[in-house]
């Protein structure tokens, strides 16, 4: 298995390649590191840290491009900035679910 120190720079290059998709929409992420479980901690900024779709935007999109380009990845987790409250989303409105 690859180094930490390697492996945390092929997370790096593809944060960066996937950066210009986030950035589109108005936001941006900030790594913040790689813990011993090989899960990425990122916190969202810009118009991706109050939105509602965060959660699907990192899962669906960040995470499944950092594991496919680094496979040592075991998932990809948000981070929020210290004294930051997410905001709660209910499911009203939401087609019934």
């Amino acid at each position: 298995m690859a180094d930490k120190a390697e492996i945390e720079s092929r997370i790096k290059e593809a944060l960066e390649m996937f950066r210009p998709q986030l950035q589109a929409d108005g936001g941006d992420m900030e790594y913040k590191g790689l813990d011993d479980q090989m899960r990425v901690h990122l916190v969202l900024t810009g118009a991706c840290g109050s939105c509602p779709m965060a959660v699907m935007t990192l899962k669906m999109g960040v995470e499944t491009y950092i594991k496919d380009a680094v496979p040592e990845v075991t998932e990809v987790v948000q981070d929020f900035p210290e004294g930051y409250e997410p905001p709660e989303y209910g499911m009203e409105g939401m087609g019934g679910f």
